[in-house]
This record gives structure tokens, sequence and C-alpha cells, in this order.
């Protein structure tokens, strides 16, 4: 484990806009009586109980993700708000409160006592044991080029779609695909060798032989574990023979009656 230096002042190691925490200041020689100095000459903010900044302009979730991450905590910006900030969510509506999806095993607790205009949403889904080199990629943000780790559109579908549970999480989960016309099939084997989430890669499947944009061509699914037996998705849905799964009725185009 790499050591970490003391800091003579504040300014000099924590940037404007990053949220530390207490251990993140005691290993940089900030003990807990000049925190709480600075707390009260407010030099220093609380964001959140356990979690603190310099003041400076409001914080962006972006802020937050990349301060997360040199926190150490292993999470990416994944499935639906990765997929629409990276521009697959054209005829989608607006939702109200930002909400960002974070996938991870871990975030700390204070990230659901932010106040602020937007909402984490922490997922954990078991999709792989490793994911796969370049399926996770990043962003750069704000005025030091911090790097924002978000999923791949490959990834982010197949994040998606393992959450999929009816015909609204169908009907969205469409329209992304619909956009999704530029997919690297190389990718997209990788991952879905990589998934154990039988779900999710039928679905995936599913999907692209639906929409058959030219990266459904060349996809190549020689050795893709999908598993065996029938899934229920959409419950009276029409049954998929060919992926065994149920899919809303007015999405089957040839699927068998309803499967219950």
């Amino acid at each position: 484990m790499n050591s970490v230096k003391s800091c003579k002042s504040l300014e000099s190691c924590l940037p404007e806009g990053q949220v530390v925490d207490r251990a993140w200041l005691e290993a940089r020689g900030f003990d807990r009586p000049r925190v709480d100095s600075y707390l009260r000459s407010e030099a220093l903010q609380r964001v959140a109980q356990g979690a603190y900044r310099r003041p400076g302009p409001p914080l962006k979730w972006e802020h937050i993700v990349y301060s997360l991450q040199g926190l150490g905590y292993a999470v990416h910006v994944g499935g639906r708000s990765a997929l629409e900030l990276q521009g697959l969510a054209h005829y989608l509506p607006m939702r109200g409160v930002q909400r960002i999806a974070l996938y991870g095993d871990k975030v700390p607790t204070w990230l659901e006592k932010l106040d602020a205009p937007y909402r984490f949403e922490h997922h954990r889904p078991k999709l792989f044991a490793k994911i796969p080199e370049h399926a996770v990629t990043t962003r750069s943000f704000g005025h030091w080029d911090w790097p924002v780790r978000y999923s791949t559109p490959e990834l982010a579908l197949l994040e998606l779609l393992a959450e999929v549970s009816d015909e609204a999480d169908f009907q969205v989960a469409d329209k992304f695909f619909e956009s999704a016309a530029t997919l690297r099939p190389d990718l997209i084997r990788a991952l879905l060798l990589a998934c154990t989430n039988v779900k999710a890669k039928r679905l995936f499947l599913w999907f692209a032989a639906r929409h058959s944009h030219a990266w459904q061509q060349a996809l190549d699914t020689q050795g893709v574990d999908l598993g065996s037996g029938k899934r229920m998705i959409v419950k009276g849905g029409a049954f998929d023979k060919c992926f065994e799964i149920t899919v809303p009725r007015e999405m089957a185009d040839g699927a068998e009656q309803p499967f219950f």
C-alpha cells in the first residue's frame, strides 16, 4: 500500500469540488481537532454526515462520482444513466429529478443523505466475476479533466436488461436498442461470454434480433452459455421459442401463445 504524504493546507491537496471523508483527511495529516477547526471557520463544509468539501460552486453529480472513485469505491455510472448520458435516449421522456445509476459493490452511507437536485441509485448486480476489459470507459469532467467512469453502451444495455421485469421495462429497453446502431460486436461477444446472468443474455440477443442492426449480423455467439429451461419475464406474455423467454404480446412477432 502506497503511503500518503501529509499536506500543509487544504488548498494544496483538496481540489475545489472534491468530496472526502475523515479517513482521507486524517491520512493527509488533518486530525480531528484540525478538521473541526476548519468546519467552524467554514474553510471546510459538511456535505453530509462524514463527507466534506471546500466551499465553492454547487456540487454536480460528476463531482460526487469522481470523489467516490478517489475514496477507493469501485463504482461506475451504468445502466440507463450511462445510455442516456451517451446519447441513446432520443425518444425517451425526461424523468423529473435526475437519477444517476451507480454500479458497484459498495457506496458510503452518506451518499443517500446528500442535499442535491439529483439522486443516486445504487445497483449491485452479479453479472460478472470480472468485467471484461474495455467494457468500462471514462469521460473527462470539469476544469481538472477528472476521469469519471461509465459503462460502455454494450455493458450498460446488459446492466439494464438484468433488471427488466415488466412491459414498461421492455418498452424502455426497446427504445435504447432502436438507437443502438453502432455497438461493437467484439465487445458484445466478450461481455456475453463473461456474463453469468442468463436472463440478461437472452434478452440482449432477443432485442438484437428484433432490431437487426448491422452489428447483429457480425456478432459471433458461438460458446455463449444461455442456460437451460424457460424464463418467465413478463407474466402472461407470449413465449418466444428461440430464446425461451416470455415477452410482451404486442412485441412478440411470431411468438407462441401466452406462457404461464
